[in-house]
């Protein structure tokens, strides 16, 4: 039987509209939806995630340790299908994005085996995308 998940709609803080523009629309290429002066709406792999404006925003995280790398909390991303995953992380490339956690398989031959890479928008938001080679382990235990 096949699972659909309903799209999810997340809401972030950013300090500037235009930056938030230039970064996920045209260095991430996601396709721009309803806006305002004060947000905008984004097509986050067929996700809503809304940029809210926050003059007064904070770029303060913490770093869990994970697999050897520090992993930055809080963050969000998506779960991408392998081959979409890898054609992503060569876009970002292409596009010079900086990593906080280069493209790279974590967890290398166990159940938790995954692609995943992190980086900030210019608001230090975190972000991570990840894939698994079978998305039914996406729940297993170690």
């Amino acid at each position: 039987m096949l699972n659909l998940i309903r799209p999810f709609h997340l809401a972030i803080s950013v300090s500037s509209i235009v930056q938030a523009r230039e970064f996920y629309g045209s260095k991430l290429g996601f396709k721009e939806g309803r806006s305002s002066e004060n947000w905008v709406d984004w097509d986050f792999f067929g996700h809503q995630l809304v940029t809210h404006l926050d003059r007064k925003k904070s770029d303060k995280n913490i770093v869990n340790k994970v697999d050897g790398h520090g992993v930055p909390v809080p963050h969000f991303g998506v779960v991408l299908e392998w081959n979409e995953w890898h054609e992503f992380a060569k876009k970002l490339e292409s596009n010079n994005i900086k990593f906080e956690i280069k493209p790279y398989i974590r967890f290398q031959n166990t159940n938790g085996e995954q692609a995943t890479m992190f980086f900030f928008d210019p608001f230090k938001n975190a972000l991570e995308f990840k894939a698994f080679k079978n998305e039914d382990n996406l729940f297993k235990k170690f």
